[in-house]
């Protein structure tokens, strides 16, 4: 089965950042363990985040311009982000969260609207 390209890369970047927020942040739940072993711990998730995020770049690459590919996985790293804090930690999104939320949502946008320029 082959997938259309924009599936198979944000399937891979959100699966990539599934990984990546639980390398960064997973740890904060677990305050009392050795900061040396949540990092060997961290570094080894991080490993599945590379095995998934090196491909994704190298199939959307063409597809979508390196900006593009950036933008998806800086919202796609967002709205994970967003869901594990609330889910994971326990924290609520406040007004400004989901606001900042927005703002960057409307950056990206820009980054795919064709103002009558050449593609890209």
């Amino acid at each position: 089965m082959n997938l259309p390209v924009p599936v198979l890369t944000i399937g891979l970047l959100i699966a990539s950042n599934i990984f990546m927020t639980f390398a960064w942040y997973g740890h904060l739940k677990f305050k009392s363990a050795p900061l040396i072993t949540v990092v060997l711990v961290s570094w080894g998730i991080a490993f599945f985040e590379y095995l998934l995020q090196v491909p994704a770049n190298r199939f959307g690459y063409g597809h979508f311009s390196a900006a593009q590919l950036k933008t998806i996985q800086e919202v796609i790293s967002l709205s994970v982000f967003v869901l594990f804090s609330w889910f994971y930690l326990g924290e609520k999104i406040t007004w400004n969260v989901a606001l900042g939320f927005a703002l960057i949502c409307l950056g990206a946008f820009f980054i795919f609207h064709r103002f009558g320029g050449p593609a890209h």
